[in-house]
C-alpha cells in the first residue's frame, strides 16, 4: 500500500515536471523584461516585442545641448531571441528534480535577471566613441590680452574638456542593450586653465601699445593706463612693423648699427658709435628685426611718420620710460 502511494506521488511529481519543462518559471526576466510563466513560444514573442524592436532605435550621446547619434544599422545591432529564451529555460529547470517540482506545486519563482544577447559591431561602437571625443575634447584655454592701439582688452580662459572614453564606452553598452532610455551624457573630465582672468594683470604687469595713427605710445601696469607719449614712426615704404612682439635688446647710449639697405646709402653695414653722428640717443629698446624704440633730438619729427621703422621718443620721454620695461615685456603695434 505505501509503496503504491509513494509510486503515484513519484508519477504524479514527474507529470508536474514535464508538464511545466516548457514554461519560464516566475520571476525570470530578460534585460528587464519579465518573461515568467510564460511557454518558450510566448517569450518570444515578448522579447520580440519590447526588447528586440526598441533596438531599431538609435543610441544618442548628449553633451551640452548637442547630441551626437549612432544609428542602428551602423551599429549592427542583433539579438539572439533564442538564446535568450533557452537561458530563461535553464535558469527555470534549476536547483533540481525536487526543487523544481515543489516550486511548481507551491507556486514559488526564481529571482532570475538573464542579460540579453545582444551583439553589435566594436569597431562601430570605438568609432562612435573616437568621433565624440575628437569634438568634444578641447584643451584648457588661458585667459589673455587681445591688444588695440588705445586699449587691453582682457579675454577669458575657458576649461579643458576630455571624454572619459572607458566610461563613455560602458555606457553605451548599457544604452544599446536596454528597451528604453537609450540615450546617456558623456561623461567628461574638466581642466582648469593655468591662468584665469584675475591673474592677468599679475601676468602683464607692463604692456606697450602703439597706435601708429595718432604717433602715440602707451605704457601700462597692471593692465591700467599710465602715461601716454608723444612719437615718431615709420615714413611711408619704411613702416613701423604693426603686429604683436616683445621687448628683447636693452641699450644705454646705444650705438647704430646701420641696416645693409639702400637707403642708408655710404652708411650701410657700417657701426656708428654714440656721439652726434649716432642717431639713436640715449636709450634702446628693440622689439623686431633691428626696429626698436630709442630717443632722438629731432624733436620736430615726434608726431609724424619719420623714422625707417623704428619708434623715437624725446630723450626725457625714452629716459623716463626705460627703466620702466623690463626684457620681455609685450609691445602691440596696430595698424
Amino acid at each position: 500500500m505505501a509503496l503504491g502511494v509513494v509510486l503515484a506521488l513519484a508519477v504524479a511529481a514527474f507529470a508536474i515536471d514535464r508538464t511545466h519543462s516548457d514554461e519560464i518559471a516566475d520571476g525570470v526576466r530578460v534585460g528587464g523584461v519579465d518573461i515568467g510563466g510564460l511557454s518558450s513560444d510566448q517569450a518570444r514573442h515578448r522579447l520580440n516585442a519590447r526588447l528586440v524592436k526598441p533596438l531599431d532605435k538609435p543610441v544618442t550621446v548628449t553633451f551640452e545641448g548637442t547630441n551626437y547619434t549612432l544609428s542602428p544599422d551602423k551599429l549592427q545591432v542583433h539579438a539572439d531571441v533564442n538564446g535568450m529564451v533557452q537561458s530563461a529555460l535553464d535558469a527555470s529547470r534549476s536547483g533540481g528534480f525536487p526543487v523544481r517540482v515543489w516550486r511548481d506545486v507551491t507556486g514559488g519563482s526564481v529571482d532570475r535577471e538573464i542579460t540579453p544577447q545582444i551583439a553589435y559591431s566594436a569597431s562601430a561602437l570605438d568609432g562612435f566613441v573616437a568621433d565624440i571625443t575628437k569634438q568634444v575634447d578641447q584643451k584648457p584655454q588661458d585667459a589673455t590680452i587681445a591688444p588695440t592701439p588705445s586699449s587691453l582688452n582682457k579675454v577669458p580662459g575657458h576649461d579643458g574638456v576630455a571624454v572619459v572614453t572607458d566610461s563613455l564606452r560602458s555606457r553605451l553598452r548599457g544604452a544599446i542593450e536596454r528597451s528604453h532610455d537609450r540615450t546617456v551624457s558623456a561623461p567628461v573630465k574638466r581642466t582648469k586653465p593655468q591662468v584665469s582672468t584675475d591673474q592677468l594683470a599679475q601676468r602683464y604687469p607692463v604692456y606697450l601699445t602703439i597706435d601708429r595713427a595718432a604717433f602715440q605710445l602707451r605704457l601700462w601696469k597692471n593692465l591700467n593706463l599710465v602715461k601716454t607719449y608723444t612719437i615718431a614712426v615709420g615714413q611711408q615704404g619704411l613702416e613701423t612693423p604693426a603686429g604683436t612682439y616683445t621687448i628683447d635688446d636693452k641699450q644705454v647710449n646705444p650705438s647704430w648699427h646701420v641696416p645693409n639697405d639702400s637707403w642708408a646709402g655710404s652708411l650701410a653695414g657700417q657701426v656708428i658709435p654714440p656721439g652726434p653722428a649716432d642717431p639713436l640717443k640715449a636709450r634702446w629698446m628693440g622689439f623686431f628685426n633691428g626696429a626698436g624704440i630709442h630717443g632722438t633730438d629731432e624733436l620736430t619729427s615726434l608726431g609724424t611718420a619719420a623714422s625707417h621703422g623704428c619708434v623715437r621718443m624725446s630723450i626725457p620721454d625714452v629716459e623716463e620710460l626705460y627703466p620702466q620695461v623690463p626684457l620681455g615685456t609685450p609691445i602691440y603695434i596696430g595698424d
